[in-house]
C-alpha cells in the first residue's frame, strides 16, 4: 500500500440513530394529488424537498408577501436598527393603503411590536406600510430591501415591488422559494417566529381572527400565514412539529380558504406519515483522527462545518452507511474549516449524501528538523508500501 492509499484509506463509521425505529422497511406511496396550481413540501431541519409540483413556477403571492415584510424587521431589530418598543407615525400612504387592514390610524404613533402583530396576525397592508417606511424611509426603499434579502436566501423565482402583496405584474413569487424563507424566519428568530402561532390579535377596539385556520384544527401547526387575491387564489404557508420533525408546506392558488387548509393537512399528514428526519452526526464533533505530516502536531481531529441532518422514508435509516476518507497526504499548515476529506452516506452502494469533513484544530507548520524528518518518512512509506 503506498502513502497516498494509506491516507486515503476509507473510514466506516456507526451512523448514530436515537432509537431503533419500529417501522418496517416499506414502498413509499405516492404523493398526494392538491387542487392548487403550485404546492410543496420541506423537511425544515435537512431542508429536503418531500413533494413538490410546479415549485418554481413564478406566481402572485399575495400576502405571503408579508412573511418578508415581517422577517426583515425582525433581522433589522437583531442587528439594533430598531427595536420592538419603537414607535411609528403612520403615514396617510399607510392608512390610505387597501386590503386587509389593522385599522392604524393616520399621524398616530404605534410600537413596532404592535406593527408585527398586526402584519402577521391581522394581515394588515397598512401595518406593513407603515413598518416599511420607518425601517427604510419609503415602500420603494424597502422593495430593494425585500429583493436584496430574497437573492441571499437563493430565492430566485422571487421579485418584490411593495411590502404588501397587493398585486403588481412584476410582483412574484414561487413555493419552493416561499419555503426557503420560512425556514429563515423559524431558525434565525425563534422569539418572533412564536407570533405566527397566535390566533388573534386586538387593536382599535377591533379583535380579528389568525386567517391560517390549521392553527384550530391542529395543535402541531405554529404558523406561518394565508395570502388571498382574485389573481392569487387562496395560499398558504404552514409549518407543523412532530415527534421533534418540523414540516414546513406551501401551496398558492387553491379555491377558497377551507381548501388551502385541507390541501395543506393532506400534505402535513403525507410528510409526518411517511418519512422521517434524523441528525447523524453534529457539527464540532470529532469523527475521527487524521495523520498530519510536517507540522507541530502529528494528529488532526476530523469533523463536520455543519450537522448531518437527512430526511429519508421511514424503515430506511436503518440501512445507511457512512464512509469518511481523508484527501490524500496531509501536509501542515493547515487551518481549523479547511477541507481534508469527505463523508458519504450511502443506502444500498448509493450515495444518497456527501459533504466535507473539515479540520476541527489549526496544525502550524512543524520546524525544520520536523519537516525533514517527515520528508524521509514519506519516502520510505512510498518505497515500501
Amino acid at each position: 500500500m503506498n502513502i497516498t492509499s494509506l491516507v486515503q484509506r476509507f473510514i466506516v463509521l456507526t451512523l448514530l440513530t436515537v432509537a431503533p425505529t419500529v417501522w418496517a422497511a416499506q414502498i413509499l406511496p405516492s404523493a398526494p394529488q392538491l387542487a392548487a396550481k403550485s404546492y410543496m413540501l420541506m423537511d425544515a431541519a435537512s431542508g429536503e424537498v418531500l413533494v413538490e409540483h410546479n415549485g418554481d413556477e413564478r406566481l402572485p403571492p399575495a400576502s405571503l408577501t408579508k412573511l418578508m415584510t415581517a422577517y426583515i424587521a425582525t433581522l433589522e431589530i437583531q442587528k439594533g436598527q430598531i427595536s420592538d418598543n419603537d414607535m411609528v407615525t403612520v403615514s396617510e400612504k399607510a392608512w390610505r393603503t387597501g386590503g386587509s387592514r389593522m385599522f392604524i390610524q393616520v399621524n398616530t404613533q404605534v410600537s413596532v411590536d404592535d406593527l408585527l402583530h398586526g402584519i402577521i396576525i391581522q394581515s394588515g397592508n397598512d401595518a406593513s406600510v407603515a413598518l416599511a417606511e420607518h425601517i427604510a424611509g419609503s415602500e420603494d426603499a424597502f422593495a430593494d430591501m425585500m429583493n436584496s434579502t430574497a437573492q441571499r436566501l437563493g430565492m430566485s423565482n422571487t421579485h418584490f415591488v411593495n411590502a404588501t402583496g397587493l398585486p403588481h405584474p412584476e410582483h412574484y413569487s414561487s413555493a419552493n422559494d416561499m419555503a426557503k424563507l420560512a425556514r429563515a424566519i423559524i431558525y434565525e428568530d425563534p422569539a418572533h417566529y412564536a407570533i405566527y402561532a397566535q390566533k388573534e390579535f386586538f387593536w382599535n377596539n377591533i379583535k380579528q381572527p389568525n386567517r391560517n385556520l390549521l392553527l384550530w384544527r391542529d395543535k402541531t401547526v405554529d404558523g406561518l400565514k394565508t395570502g388571498h387575491t382574485e389573481e392569487a387564489g387562496y395560499c398558504l404557508v404552514a409549518s407543523a412539529v412532530r415527534d421533534n420533525m418540523r414540516l414546513i408546506s406551501v401551496v398558492f392558488g387553491t379555491d377558497s380558504e377551507q381548501a388551502r387548509a385541507a390541501e395543506t393537512q393532506k400534505l402535513l399528514t403525507y410528510g409526518f406519515r411517511f418519512f422521517e428526519t434524523r441528525t447523524f452526526y453534529q457539527k464540532g464533533t470529532e469523527l475521527a483522527e487524521a495523520q498530519v505530516w510536517k507540522g507541530q502536531q502529528s494528529k488532526l481531529k476530523a469533523g463536520l462545518a455543519q450537522d448531518l441532518t437527512m430526511t429519508l422514508p421511514r424503515g430506511q435509516v436503518e440501512k445507511l452507511q457512512a464512509v469518511m476518507s481523508f484527501n490524500g497526504t496531509l501536509t501542515a499548515p493547515i487551518q481549523q474549516g479547511d477541507v481534508i476529506g469527505k463523508v458519504e452516506v450511502k443506502l444500498d452502494d448509493k450515495v444518497v449524501r456527501s459533504t466535507d469533513l473539515v479540520a476541527l484544530d489549526t496544525v502550524e507548520e512543524g520546524g525544520l528538523f520536523r519537516r525533514f524528518w517527515d520528508s524521509i518518512r514519506l519516502f520510505f512509506y512510498s518505497l515500501f508500501n
